[in-house]
């Protein structure tokens, strides 16, 4: 297995490159997205406005952070089942999402869609929240906040752990 510090935006020359099971330390700009916040993006595209989150420059953590505790910059942060976001990744996909980050199996039709736009799929595991939080540089509250932990976040990390599990 290949251990890679990588920066985001990663390069397509370096996506290309990436082999299942590599093991990434990623660092960047991360926006936090469960459930509802795919869902109001996808609303967003359906409805023809531009999306706000940078996908390009970026990458989709599925994960809701929980509350921050004080003198913490940022509460546990663990990836949420990636699976739960199927039904709306095609048509992220199709509009820029390069790279995701989750935890376990996605759908036969999203793996295609994974491969077919040159996108990536990285595997966090899960149980390691609160350790995780220590790759955190930043949080801030990006787009609806009244969400709570299903609002988007913005992190910027620095050697968040993940596994290539789909490029």
């Amino acid at each position: 297995m290949r251990i890679l510090k990588l920066q985001l935006p990663i390069p397509p020359d370096v996506m290309a490159s990436l082999k299942t099971g590599d093991k990434i330390l990623l660092s960047g700009t991360l926006y936090t997205a469960r459930d509802v916040a795919h869902a109001r993006l996808c609303e967003l595209i359906r409805q023809g406005q531009p999306l706000p989150i940078p996908f390009a420059d970026s990458a989709l953590f599925y994960c809701g952070p929980s509350p921050t505790p004080p003198g913490k910059l940022c509460g546990a942060i663990g990836p949420t089942t990636s699976a739960r976001m199927d039904p709306y990744t095609p048509l992220l996909l199709e509009h820029g999402l390069k790279v995701m980050i989750g935890k376990g199996p996605r759908s036969a039709e999203v793996q295609v869609a994974i491969r077919s736009h040159g996108a990536l799929y990285l595997a966090c595991v899960g149980g390691t929240s609160a350790m995780l939080t220590a790759c955190v540089v930043s949080r801030a509250t990006f787009l609806w906040p009244e969400l709570d932990s299903e609002a988007v976040y913005r992190l910027v990390v620095q050697y968040l752990p993940c596994y290539v599990a789909l490029v």
